[in-house]
């Protein structure tokens, strides 16, 4: 039986999912294919993705093409207690509020693996992970599943390359379609919206320091350069340092970086980015954030053993007042900015991510027994098919190669 915050809360989320959805074409084609289909009929699906409403819509595709939904979400900050509402009023079962406590949020992911799910769509890697560690009796049932993030993938590689991952995974975040666009414009954007409402503060003029260029860091660097702010990249990578060097932004290692930023992005999905060392070096004033998917890139433990004073400087704001009287304002505990301080990625960007999300946990279920366990990429036709789909959205048409081009390309005696 589901656990949310408020029942009578679904109307204000049922407004929310309708104005994602009109925005969302490609989940909206698919959701009438799936129904003529029924590509997931008998089948019980666990899903855990950050659960506002273009998540919400994604159940509703995967509803329709016949799949028992159970929810949770993937982080206790992002999840909208109203949305939440309204796909438990349309008949899933949803486990999630806002703010949960650890133990709370442990236990509404255990509630949605109850089912005995056949197939997982996870973000972060929470399902998998209580699968393989507490509730390996559920194993046997399950035909595999998709991950959404980077976070996620990092773990699902550590697992099968130590032969532990039990189903087959397909990676929905190296997909072209996602990680190309999703990672950097919906980043880039959703991030920077986060941001300015929950700041008020302008970004033109102010040293932004971007933790990590990959597709993420890139997407951050792009918009804060857009609105008018001199960028700082921090790297481990030698090749993406120098990426970012030749596509115009300063490289410096973190520690003195920490000496000229007015705002620090973290975007690399590692541990202890920013720790002590760099913060007895920030001005005072210095506001950080994470949007890398787990808190732990900005070291919170040490904020709070550096600080004489925590206190709330605005909503959602967290303000550490250092011996020297200097002040560290931290956005929403450390945890994803866009989503915890914002509604999430756009819903036209998240219209191709999920479209790859529902076209391949229909791959998984029409393979089933046919994957050994392990983590494989999406197939070159589902990211294809996407691409199409969003460009007959737009209206735009692309040139096709001729019989003679195509012979051309795959000789090599011409």
């Amino acid at each position: 039986m589901s656990e949310i915050r408020d029942a009578s809360l679904y109307a204000s989320g049922e407004q929310k999912i309708q104005w994602v959805a009109g925005y969302m074409p490609l989940l909206t084609g698919l959701m009438h294919d799936f129904a003529a289909e029924k590509p997931f009929l008998g089948l019980r699906v666990a899903l855990s993705v950050h659960l506002e409403a273009k998540t919400a819509y994604l159940c509703r595709v995967l509803q329709a093409g016949g799949a028992e939904m159970y929810v949770t979400g993937s982080n206790p900050l992002s999840t909208q207690d109203d949305v939440a509402a309204a796909l438990a009023h349309s008949g899933m079962e949803v486990f999630a509020v806002h703010g949960a406590d650890d133990e709370t949020y442990r236990r509404h992911i255990e509630a949605a693996l109850e089912c005995r799910p056949h197939l997982i769509i996870d973000d972060g890697g929470d399902l998998v992970n209580l699968l393989h560690n507490a509730r390996r009796d559920l194993l046997p049932e399950v035909l595999g599943g998709c991950e959404e993030t980077t976070t996620g993938i990092l773990r699902l590689r550590a697992m099968a390359e130590a032969g532990e991952l039990a189903f087959p995974m397909l990676a929905v975040n190296d997909a072209d379609c996602k990680h190309l666009f999703d990672n950097r414009y919906g980043t880039g954007q959703s991030v920077f919206d986060g941001i300015d409402r929950t700041t008020n503060l302008i970004v033109a003029g102010k040293t932004v320091v971007v933790a990590g260029y990959g597709w993420c860091g890139k997407g951050v660097a792009m918009r804060a350069k857009g609105l008018g702010a001199k960028v700082v990249v921090t790297e481990i990578d030698p090749v993406k340092a120098m990426e970012a060097v030749m596509d115009g932004f300063t490289v410096l290692p973190m520690e003195k970086a920490a000496e000229t930023g007015d705002l620090f992005i973290t975007v690399t999905g590692c541990r202890d980015v920013i720790t002590k060392d760099a913060m007895r070096r920030m001005k005072d004033g210095a506001i950080l954030c994470n949007a890398g998917h787990f808190n732990v890139e900005i070291h919170i433990g040490d904020l709070e053993a550096l600080a004489v004073e925590t206190y709330e400087s605005r909503k959602n704001i967290t303000g550490y007042r250092m011996a020297d009287g200097r002040v560290l304002h931290l956005i929403a505990e450390g945890r994803l900015v866009n989503l915890a301080a914002g509604d999430g990625h756009p819903a036209e960007i998240m219209d191709m991510s999920f479209a790859i999300q529902a076209l391949s946990a229909r791959y998984i279920a029409q393979n089933r027994g046919k994957l050994a366990p392990g983590l494989y990429p999406v197939p070159k036709a589902i990211d294809r098919e996407v691409a199409n789909r969003r460009l007959r959205a737009w209206g735009v048409q692309i040139d096709t190669l001729t019989p003679a081009q195509e012979a051309y390309l795959h000789s090599w005696n011409v």
